[in-house]
Order: structure tokens, then C-alpha cells, then sequence
């Protein structure tokens, strides 16, 4: 692939994979704000603990070969078909440890309930085992457009029918529904777009060569998804549903934006790094790149929601949410710094060094277990505001090994972002003051959204943010 193909692939693939992402979540968004004013927070919360389990779970299904296929410099027919046989088969011994377990997980919660929408949700690590191949052929070849319309398909299909179930009364059920359908409509839509089929071939040989690159990753991301997750079931356990809810609902703004570009340049520029991973110098160019360019989009983002947080909740929520404002101020702050994270992650995975990617994922949930058994006692605002302590202090500990393998410091790293950190934070102020002179939640709202792309849009231009041109020069060659 040459040097233009290449950008060329990466531009477009990082397109459709925000519009899938944007697109999705967008949907997802639109039907969750509709569902959790027909639900109680006590409702969304049951569930949403649930999803915890499945996502555990889903990293067994999904994460390690899924990668393996990705960053393996050349496939073939047994490789696929090999991880495919491979994860379908784990989904069926996760199917059944939830299943058996199910009681066990409803009791320790004091939640009936929970035994039938365990064993209802479980289904769908299948769905996940059957997409997870199929994605790895997308994200290979780069042709995201296919995975942005099958999920775009997934989040109206599986959002139309959690709306009609909660307009019937049908509760948590709604969600779970919901949930469900969205993991199968993707599992169908992707199967009738992408032409790779499963082949009767098995070779134990291409098994062992990607479970051994394969398996530090699937460790590794199921350190994270544990740890990332864990505030749910401690919250969930030592409070109650309804602060389960509140939490989730906080959560669910700023990773809407988050998870939107970070999934994007997970899914986008591993592959791309994969080309260059002979090549240090391209590698860390693109890694900084990728740094510069996402961190000036999340920081004002994440700076403009913590300012319009109060007219945005109870707008968008009503007024049963608001014990979520402060939590989703201090989680825009933890997620601001993600695009450092995936990055530098993924750069490492590129590189072959998968060891490396799993002892930072030990390291960095050590400090977290212990940030967490520390703030436990001092209330759930206290918990939350030392996981956006530990994202900032882990943004050290990922870029650590690119200093010697890129060339590429944790200093010269916060030194190329600290442009659109010191904008974003001074858009933020305005934009928070608006509030004093506006009255009405939803012009309140309008204006400081207004407010903030023009104040934020403006400095970035008056002081020539080399991001800031180098986004319109993308959009001029488009």
C-alpha cells in the first residue's frame, strides 16, 4: 500500500468510523434520553449493572483475536476461520458459567430480577462471537462504511422497539430488549454486508500463533473492562439502584463523545500503525498526530459540558437526575484524557509489544484499586472524583514505554496539547457565565452551545492552532 493509499484509507476509514460511532451513539443517546424519562433511575441502573457481566464477557469473546487478526501482518483463510470457531465456542462456556451463575449474581444483589435478564442478555455474547471475525475483516481491508451501516441499522432497529416496550409499561424490560436487539440487528446487517464466510478449516497452528499475541491483549482488556466498570457493581452494592442510575446516566454523556473518537482511533489507526511498525519515525508521527488532532476536539467538548451540565440534565433528564450533575462534571474531566490513552495503547499494539500493553494494564489497576479502597469511605461523589485523579495520573503511565520505543515523552506528549487544554479551559469560563445572564433552560442551553463553539472556534484561529488548520485543510480535501 502506498504512502497516499494509505492516508487516503485512514481519512476515510476515521470518517465513517465517527459517523458509525457518532451515528450510533447519537441514536442510542436519543432513545436513552426518551427511555429515562419513561423509567426511574432505579430501573436503568438494574440494568445497566447487568451490561457490566456481559461486557466481562464480550472481552473473552471479542478482544483477543479479534486484535490478533488485526495487527497479524498477513492472514488467511485458516486464520479466520480458526478465531471464529474459536470464540464461538468460548461464548458457549461464558453462556453457561452466567447461566448457572445467574442465581448466585441476583442474590448477592438482592435482585430477583436479575436471574432472568442475565440469562436473557448472556444470549447476545453469541451475536458478539459471530460480528467479532467479520469486524476484524472490516477493519483489516478498511472498508468501515459497511460497520457504519450495520450498526447504524442495529441502533434504530433495537431503539424503536426499547421505546415502544417502555410505552407499554414493560419497565426494565425495555432496556434489556433493547440491548439485545441492538447486538442481534448488527449480528444480521453485518452478515448480509460482509462477504467473509467461516470456511470448515481449523488450524491449531494459526490458533497458537494468535493466541500467543492474542492473549495479552484479552488479559489485558479484561483488567481494564473489570476496573473500568467496577464503579457500577460497588456503587450498585454499597448504595442502592437508584444511585446505580444516577451514575450511569452521568457517566453516559461525556463517554457518548469519548468512546465516539477513541473507538474511532482504536478501530482506525491500529491497522495503520500495523503498516508502519517497522517504521519508528511514521509510527510516532502518526501517534502524535492522532494525539494532537483528537485532544483539540475532546478538551472543548468535554470543557463545554462540564459548563452547560445543570440545564442539560434537567432538560434533557428532569429534575429526578440531579444528584448525576456533579458526577458528570468529574467524569468530563477523567475522560478528557482518553485520546492520550488510546494512542499511545494502540501504538504499542501495533508495535508487536503486547507484554508491554498488559504489565501497563496491571500497573495502572493497582493504582486504581487502591484509589478506589481509599475514596470508598468518603461517599460516591469522593469515589468518582479520584477516578478522574487516576485517569490524569494514568496518562503518565501509558505514554511511559513510547519515550524509549517512539521517542516520544509523556512531557513532549502534554506539551503538544496544552494549547487546546488552556483554550478549552478558558471557553469553559465563559461559557459557564452565560447562565447569569439567560433565563430558561433550553435558551440557556442554545446559547451556551453557541457560545462555545464561537468563543473556542475564535481563539483557536486568533492564535493559530496548528490543529485547528490542519482539521479545515481535511475538510477543504475532502
Amino acid at each position: 500500500m502506498t504512502e497516499e493509499n494509505l492516508k487516503k484509507k485512514v481519512l476515510s476509514g476515521l470518517f465513517w468510523k465517527v459517523m458509525e460511532n457518532g451515528g450510533t451513539q447519537g441514536i442510542q443517546f436519543l432513545v436513552s434520553v426518551i427511555l429515562a424519562r419513561l423509567l426511574t433511575p432505579a430501573e436503568s441502573g438494574e440494568v445497566m449493572l447487568i451490561m457490566i457481566f456481559i461486557a466481562i464477557g464480550n472481552v473473552f469473546v471479542q478482544s483477543g483475536f479479534n486484535t490478533s487478526l488485526i495487527q497479524k501482518k498477513t492472514v488467511d483463510e485458516a486464520d479466520y476461520s480458526s478465531a471464529f470457531y474459536i470464540t464461538l465456542g468460548i461464548a458457549a462456556i461464558l453462556y453457561l458459567i452466567l447461566y448457572v451463575t445467574a442465581p448466585l449474581i441476583a442474590g448477592f444483589y438482592e435482585q430477583p430480577v436479575f436471574q432472568p435478564v442475565l440469562r436473557v442478555l448472556a444470549v447476545t455474547l453469541f451475536f458478539g462471537a459471530v460480528t467479532s471475525v467479520q469486524t476484524a475483516v472490516v477493519a483489516r481491508n478498511m472498508k468501515f462504511k459497511q460497520l457504519c451501516l450495520a450498526s447504524l441499522a442495529a441502533a434504530c432497529g433495537s431503539g424503536v422497539i426499547g421505546v415502544a416496550m417502555a410505552l407499554a409499561g414493560k419497565g426494565l424490560w425495555a432496556l434489556v430488549m433493547q440491548q439485545f436487539f441492538n447486538s442481534f440487528f448488527l449480528m444480521i446487517v453485518l452478515w448480509i454486508l460482509v462477504k467473509w464466510r467461516p470456511k470448515l478449516l481449523f488450524s491449531f497452528k494459526k490458533a497458537g500463533e494468535l493466541f500467543s499475541y492474542g492473549w495479552k491483549i484479552l488479559c489485558s482488556g479484561l483488567i481494564d473492562t473489570i476496573f473500568t466498570n467496577v464503579y457500577g457493581p460497588v456503587i450498585g452494592k454499597i448504595y442502592n439502584s437508584h444511585m446505580m442510575g444516577q451514575y450511569f446516566r452521568a457517566n453516559q454523556f461525556p463517554s457518548l463523545i469519548a468512546n465516539n473518537l477513541g473507538a474511532a482511533i482504536q478501530s482506525v489507526m491500529l491497522p495503520a500503525f500495523s503498516v508502519h511498525q517497522d517504521n519508528r519515525e511514521q509510527v510516532k508521527s502518526m501517534v502524535r498526530r492522532s494525539i494532537v488532532t483528537s485532544s483539540f476536539l475532546v478538551f472543548p467538548m468535554m470543557a463545554g459540558m462540564i459548563a452547560v451540565a445543570e440545564p442539560m440534565v434537567r432538560l434533557l433528564l428532569t429534575d429526578q437526575y440531579l444528584p448525576a450533575i456533579p458526577m458528570l462534571r468529574l467524569l468530563c474531566i477523567a475522560y478528557a484524557t482518553w485520546p492520550l490513552h488510546v494512542a499511545n495503547l494502540q501504538a504499542i499494539n501495533a508495535l508487536g509489544r503486547s507484554e508491554i500493553f498488559l504489565k501497563l494494564e496491571i500497573i495502572k489497576k493497582i493504582v486504581n484499586v487502591i484509589a478506589l479502597i481509599i475514596s470508598i469511605p468518603h461517599g460516591i461523589y469522593v469515589m468518582v472524583a479520584m477516578r478522574a485523579v487516576t485517569d490524569f495520573v494514568c496518562t503518565f503511565i501509558n505514554a511511559y514505554p513510547n519515550k524509549k520505543l517512539l521517542n516520544y515523552s509523556f512531557f513532549e506528549q502534554w506539551k503538544d496539547v496544552f494549547p487546546s487544554l488552556l483554550l478549552s479551559a478558558v471557553m469553559c469560563a465563559i461559557v459557564y457565565s452565560v447562565q447569569f445572564f439567560v433565563s430558561g433552560l433550553l435558551l440557556t442551553l442554545v446559547v451556551q452551545i453557541i457560545v462555545g463553539v464561537v468563543v473556542y472556534a475564535g481563539l483557536a484561529w486568533l492564535f493559530k492552532l496548528e490543529s485547528f488548520y490542519y482539521l479545515l485543510g481535511m475538510m477543504k480535501n475532502r
